[in-house]
């Protein structure tokens, strides 16, 4: 009895702290040129990820974007994740010569690029960029 009624705290501890993460406020989405081209004519804030699974750099930025779009003022924001080995045309369109790309735009205008960072101020920085 005593191991079910500490299994049962456990999970209701785990379900309560998963009820304090936040829940990612940017919905993440693949890339394709047209659903670019319509954010870009309507002047959206929009955020270009260039990602390989395999990549540790990659990996590594994940999280710091998780939380980074988490946050309500980025609620808006149009997210785009380009896979570098399988979307080879898009990596040549956005000129990315490495995975681990990061770009901001303000509708068609780009507002910044970062390369291989994974510090999370600099990385916030430029996700202001596309305000």
């Amino acid at each position: 009895m005593l191991l079910s009624r500490r299994s049962a705290l456990v999970a209701a501890a785990a379900a309560g702290a998963a009820l304090v993460v936040p829940a990612l406020a940017t919905e993440t989405r693949t890339f394709d040129p047209a659903s670019f081209a319509a954010a870009q004519k309507a002047g959206k804030s929009i955020f270009v990820a260039i990602h390989a699974s395999w990549c540790p750099t990659c990996k590594a930025q994940k999280p710091i974007l998780s939380e980074l779009m988490a946050d309500p003022k980025f609620k808006d924001l149009v997210y785009f994740v380009v896979d570098f080995d399988s979307q080879k045309d898009a990596v040549k369109y956005f000129n990315a010569r490495m995975q681990s790309t990061l770009i901001a735009f303000k509708g068609a205008t780009e507002t910044g690029r970062t390369v291989g960072d994974t510090n999370q101020a600099s990385i916030a920085a430029l996700l202001n960029k596309t305000l």
